[in-house]
């Protein structure tokens, strides 16, 4: 699904990446996590108004494709197109992942832009012609250092991320000087104590860099699935240079000056953090060589892990997203990972876990509050929407902790990155909404059919309507389908317009809703879950 964000010619776009991901087998939770925040995230900003963009892709180039391919008796290119078109490319769409690009870097827009890129460096004295001997780890498609390999039973040296035996490499390559850049970064690290996130992560990067860098090997000779080398065709590009500058070229670099001066560089690049280094490391250096803008920030999110290991392929132990779609809905699974993980930290998946936060604040919590007051006001106004006459203490009770809710979820999702406590933020709010219909009583006070009865069942039921018009607004670059169903239930359509159109930070302001507006009881938000399938 693609989406074009508000259009404000010369203003620098709110632009957000996800990795570009390998294409060796089809996409599992850990892909789609990191997907969906990137995919929140600019919804939120095109929610405040914002010009946006949103980029995710694959990389398709790389010794771990070529086997890969290989094993399936298929080309790495025939592999790859099989893989983006029927495997990724649907799940996002399935997700609804509002992205407005999606780079492959099997694509010309790259591959010219790459060769230029390095050929400038090459130009530049930043590259030279050297050779290397070490420890490789495929999966990684990178050189590891003797002192980060750990060792199995027999002796045999494990890389510590995929738990598989490393390959002793020697090969003529040609380098980059990263080792020079090492107090650059240092320096740039110090002015900018927000650009890795989480603070954990910047420790880590900051002391591995004070350790000394090596120069960095930019290309192989020992296979060919990949960008040639330009002023030396024998060798290809390495795989992460060439996967980190899809960054630059998916926006035009050497290509569109007026989209790369208005979307470059990105503002947050979400990455796993088993490749922080290359983000927080590697890309502002090459950069930095290049004489372009260094990234805002780069935040690291941790691992999802099932039964204590971190979930991939390789491991087993990897779960499609359509698994739990399938039975709880797209937009409860957008919603799950976000509130029940601290983004930036490692979280465990079950789905004991996510069916009891599904029961008990999706369904119980939030669709129930939404059918009560939509059956509340079909049963005592006819459908109706009833003016508010006059808020007392509780009522001010419900604004103050609207404002206080939206603030709140405006900074932390927004500009933190704490999905978590920004969602927590908006559920403390209908739980306190709950509380205040559970204290008013709605169907105790129209047995008093008094004018002043009346007017205190409209009160208290317009202000139930209200608060859920704003919460519409508030879920919606979290649940968008719900939200959009709760928002036509409200009438909100017809008299306040577009749902996406409405400014997540004035959703707090009170009073948008129109009184008369048409209010219907439409489908149940979270439907009762069916007992889940073991096999």
């Amino acid at each position: 699904m693609a989406a074009t964000g508000s259009e404000k010619q010369g203003a620098k776009a709110y632009y957000v990446t996800t990795p570009i991901y390998y294409v060796n087998d089809a996409p599992h939770l850990g892909h789609a996590y990191t997907t969906v925040a990137g995919d929140v995230l600019t919804r939120w900003h095109r929610q405040r108004g914002e010009k946006v963009w949103f980029l995710t892709g694959t990389d398709e180039h790389g010794q771990k494709i070529m086997r890969t391919a290989e094993a399936n008796d298929v080309t790495p290119q025939a592999w790859c197109d099989k893989l983006v078109e029927e495997a990724w490319k649907p799940l996002w769409e399935h997700l609804n992942i509002a992205n407005d690009d999606f780079i492959r870097t099997t694509q010309k827009r790259h591959t010219d832009r790459v060769q230029e890129f390095v050929q400038d460096l090459y130009d530049k004295d930043e590259i030279y012609k050297g050779g290397y001997e070490g420890p490789y780890c495929v999966g990684c498609e990178e050189y590891k250092l003797p002192g980060d390999l750990i060792e199995a039973e027999d002796g045999t040296k494990l890389c510590p991320i995929h738990k598989k035996p490393v390959e002793i490499l020697k090969e003529e390559n040609y380098f980059f000087k990263l080792s020079e850049y090492g107090p650059k970064l240092l320096e740039f690290y110090e002015a900018n104590p927000g650009f890795i996130q989480p603070e954990s992560a910047r420790n880590e990067v900051v002391n591995f860099v004070k350790q000394g860098l090596q120069d960095l090997s930019i290309s192989r000779s020992t296979f060919d699935w990949g960008i040639p080398i330009p002023w030396d065709e024998k060798h290809v590009i390495y795989v992460w240079v060439d996967a980190l500058l899809n960054y630059a070229t998916a926006v035009g670099y050497n290509e569109n000056p007026a989209k790369f001066d208005e979307t470059f560089p990105a503002n947050v690049h979400l990455v796993g953090k088993d490749i922080l280094r290359f983000h927080a490391v590697i890309w502002p250096a090459m950069l930095m060589a290049q004489g372009l803008p260094v990234p805002g920030r780069v935040a690291a999110n941790g691992w999802l892990m099932v039964g204590g290991e971190k979930m991939s392929k390789s491991n087993l132990t990897g779960i499609k997203p359509q698994d739990l779609t399938s039975h709880f809905g797209v937009d409860a699974y957008r919603w799950y990972f976000l509130r029940a993980i601290a983004f930036g930290s490692d979280g465990s998946f079950s789905w004991e876990d996510f069916t009891a936060r599904y029961t008990s604040e999706l369904a119980n919590d939030y669709g129930n509050l939404a059918s009560r007051v939509a059956a509340m006001v079909g049963k005592y106004f006819g459908g109706e929407l009833p003016a508010s006459t006059a808020d007392g203490d509780a009522e001010k009770a419900i604004h103050e902790g609207l404002a206080k809710a939206v603030a709140t979820a405006d900074a932390k999702i927004g500009e933190e990155l704490d999905f978590q406590a920004g969602i927590l933020a908006i559920f403390d709010f209908v739980k306190q909404v709950n509380g205040y219909i559970t204290e008013q009583e709605p169907w105790k006070v129209a047995k008093d059919e008094s004018e002043e009865g009346r007017a205190r069942l409209a009160t208290i039921l317009y202000t139930a309507a209200e608060s859920l018009r704003a919460v519409a607004v508030l879920l919606n670059p979290i649940m968008p389908e719900t939200s959009q169903a709760l928002w036509e239930s409200l009438g909100a359509e017809a008299s306040l317009g577009a749902l996406a159109e409405q400014p997540v930070q004035s959703s707090g302001t009170w009073g948008q809703l129109q009184a008369g507006a048409t209010v219907t009881k439409g489908a149940v938000l979270f439907p009762r879950l069916e007992d889940p399938k073991k096999d």
